[in-house]
């Protein structure tokens, strides 16, 4: 299929999944330092990051958890935060009372239901306050190794731009693309896709001219299609600008981004 051109017919199954196989493939090489975009050192902090990661950046998280950490270092510690102190750590990332509340709740429950340590089920995760399936597939991707397909609104876009699935809510989506993988590509599949959405296929206007894999793509022609305009809307590393991570792993190719207030 050449970027622009619609299939002659409709696309069978078996050639849709052969499709996304091939741009999972690519995508691995484009990004083969894909990773979490939170800072984290622990399940602890990466579960609380991903609490506050809800409608903000993440880049705007890992600005504001050093000093939160730095202050409620453990569940018991933030379970027993005054709460407003505790809002005003976590201001810059919006909704921060809800966000409070739930930190202190799961921060509690994990002091009084599992020994203050963060649990590697699906099932126990779901029971915290403030946690869902995509905030327990995050965890227990990054932290436990445990294969799980991380449905935010990058993914959810992109697989729907790519017509992996028509499906809006997070868990069917969730499951129509797990029956497309292997398990084992679960989690590396969703930080490539989240990846590709934050840095090319934005929402309003994705870079298509300077996408490498619009061959492959459906709905190539809905954004930018010529190459050097279309570079000029690549962010991230790709444009050359800092990533999202104050502290970013040893392979990734950009640069850190600055801490809270430098700018």
């Amino acid at each position: 299929m050449t970027p622009g051109k619609k299939p002659a017919k409709p696309e069978s199954h078996l050639a849709m999944v052969r499709r996304a196989r091939r741009i999972n493939r690519e995508l691995a090489e484009v990004y083969p330092y894909a990773h979490p975009e939170l800072d984290f050192r622990n399940p602890f902090e990466l579960l609380v990051a991903t609490v506050l990661s809800a409608q903000t950046t993440d880049l705007r998280v890992n600005q504001t958890t050093p000093a939160l950490f730095a202050r409620y270092p453990t569940p018991e510690d933030m379970a027993a935060a005054v709460p407003e102190e505790l809002e005003e750590i976590i201001r810059p990332t919006g909704f921060f009372r809800a966000k409070a509340r739930s930190l202190m709740g799961l921060s509690a429950s994990l002091r009084d239901n599992f020994g203050g340590e963060v649990p590697g089920r699906l099932k126990d995760l779901v029971t915290l306050p403030g946690v869902g399936r995509k905030t327990a597939n995050v965890v227990l991707g990054n932290a436990f190794g445990v294969p799980g397909i991380t449905v935010d609104t990058h993914f959810g876009r992109l697989v729907r731009r790519w017509k992996w699935t028509d499906q809006e809510d997070p868990e069917k989506v969730e499951a129509e693309v797990a029956a497309i993988f292997p398990k084992s590509e679960w989690t590396m599949l969703s930080h490539r896709v989240v990846f590709h959405g934050r840095r090319v296929c934005h929402s309003r206007k994705p870079a298509c001219g300077a996408c490498p894999i619009a061959p492959l793509c459906p709905s190539y022609g809905e954004g930018e299609t010529d190459p050097e305009k279309a570079r000029k809307l690549l962010k991230y590393e790709l444009g050359g600008y800092p990533g999202q991570r104050l502290s970013p792993p040893p392979d990734y190719p950009g640069r850190p981004a600055p801490p809270l207030g430098a700018g």
